[in-house]
């Protein structure tokens, strides 16, 4: 979940081939009561842009039995992925600080930084790829209509414990809580702003709460490769993880369409 490009800080931080015809499984809970922290962003810095669970499977190149463990969504914002696989049975959990406002706050904001969004966007029209999303338009669709879910489960999910208010690089988790962790438009992304420090110990944390961890893109908003990542694959290889750089279906920043695989 982007902020506006003159933000001082960001937010932490948007097809399964065979049908879910799982039965409901029960809540994710935890052993502990999750601490709730205060939030140090403004609301007016952030442009809350979730993506749909469609989204989620082609940029993470899900499959049904990624989902059987649970899953947490980390930096997720406004994505509809946790209420579609709640509604589907599946657990999941998203942890963001974008979850300290009520749903009106969220959807009013979406409405006043939307425009400016999409004009950037078509301001740069070498920079995107329009396959999935046939245009801006369609995009500026699609993100209104994975908040529209978004926040149909919102109030409801925020009581049951589906939207944690939380930050990487620390998570108010159990170690080994999910079976996996994702990190969409996050790390890597915004690889000018958050340092090679930072994204080790935001790695190493989702690592302590999940046994896999995913991690698209893996570009710069300026669509160059990360200077992060090599050196985080190495230092992470060091203390016991493998990793490996995935091809996905999914590409709308022009050349982002790898993710980051991390795992014992």
């Amino acid at each position: 979940m982007p902020r506006t490009p003159n933000a001082s800080r960001l937010p932490t931080a948007s097809c399964l081939a065979e049908r879910l015809e799982r039965g409901r499984e029960p809540p994710l809970s935890f052993s502990k009561p999750i601490q709730i922290r205060r939030v140090a962003i403004q609301l007016n810095q952030i442009v809350p842009w979730g993506r749909t669970r469609e989204e989620y499977e082609r940029m993470f190149s899900l499959s049904a039995s990624d989902l059987a463990p649970g899953v947490l969504d980390c930096g997720g914002g406004p994505a509809s992925f946790t209420a579609e696989l709640n509604a589907l049975g599946h657990r999941a959990v998203s942890a963001d600080p974008l979850y300290a406002w009520p749903g009106k706050d969220i959807q009013a904001r979406f409405e006043a930084a939307s425009g400016s969004m999409i004009a950037q966007i078509r301001a740069t029209p070498g920079d995107w790829v329009w396959s999935f999303h046939r245009d801006p338009d369609d995009l500026l669709a699609n993100r209104r209509a994975a908040l529209g879910r978004f926040l149909a489960d919102y109030e409801q999910g925020r009581r049951e414990g589906r939207y944690v208010i939380a930050e990487l690089p620390s998570l108010p988790f159990d170690a080994g809580t999910f079976g996996l962790a994702l990190c969409s438009h996050l790390l890597f992304l915004y690889s000018d702003l958050l340092t090679e420090e930072f994204h080790l110990r935001a790695i190493r944390e989702l690592c302590r709460v999940a046994r896999e961890v995913r991690i698209f893109p893996l570009l710069t908003l300026k669509c160059e490769p990360s200077p992060h990542l090599d050196a985080a694959r190495a230092r992470i290889r060091s203390e016991g993880y493998q990793s490996e750089v995935v091809p996905v279906n999914y590409e709308l920043q022009r050349g982002g369409n790898r993710m980051l695989r991390v795992f014992r």
